[in-house]
């Protein structure tokens, strides 16, 4: 009894007229909804492979200071001729990849340098977080007459 009135319902036309928009409706929504799923996922595996991409370019090894790339870092920082340098890298005392220490000579005087991530370079006094004097051990401890 119950499936004849519901037969009797769906034929008449202003209730097929809103079962027809309410399912285009419907409908569009969820083709709406496929494409953008789409789009996203297109979106989400290029951005996968830009990051895959950047991975492949970064070193995989940390970096090694020696005298040649020192030399070039310290001729840089103080624009100096790098095939002729007036001041040269006589020694790297640690090659930490973060705070590289040198010794430096110009006109035969040494001081002693920092190389702070593989580019900035300076020759003044260190100090840690303590408050001691990293220049001033790095003197002491190589027992020669740095020039301040």
């Amino acid at each position: 009894m119950k499936i004849r009135y519901v037969i009797k319902r769906l034929s008449n036309p202003r209730v097929r007229r809103r079962l027809k928009i309410g399912s285009s409706l419907f409908g569009g929504a969820i083709l709406i909804a496929v494409v953008l799923k789409i789009v996203y996922d297109i979106g989400y595996f290029d951005a996968q492979a830009l990051k895959q991409a950047n991975k492949t370019e970064l070193p995989t090894s940390n970096p090694v200071l020696n005298l040649k790339s020192a030399q070039l870092i310290v001729s840089g920082a103080l624009k100096e001729d790098v095939n002729t340098p007036k001041t040269l890298v006589t020694e790297i005392v640690s090659d930490n990849s973060s705070l590289a220490t040198v010794i430096i000579e110009n006109n035969r005087v040494k001081k002693v340098g920092w190389i702070i991530n593989s580019r900035l370079f300076f020759t003044g006094n260190l100090y840690n977080e303590v408050g001691i004097n990293l220049t001033e051990g790095i003197e002491r401890q190589y027992n020669e007459p740095f020039a301040r």
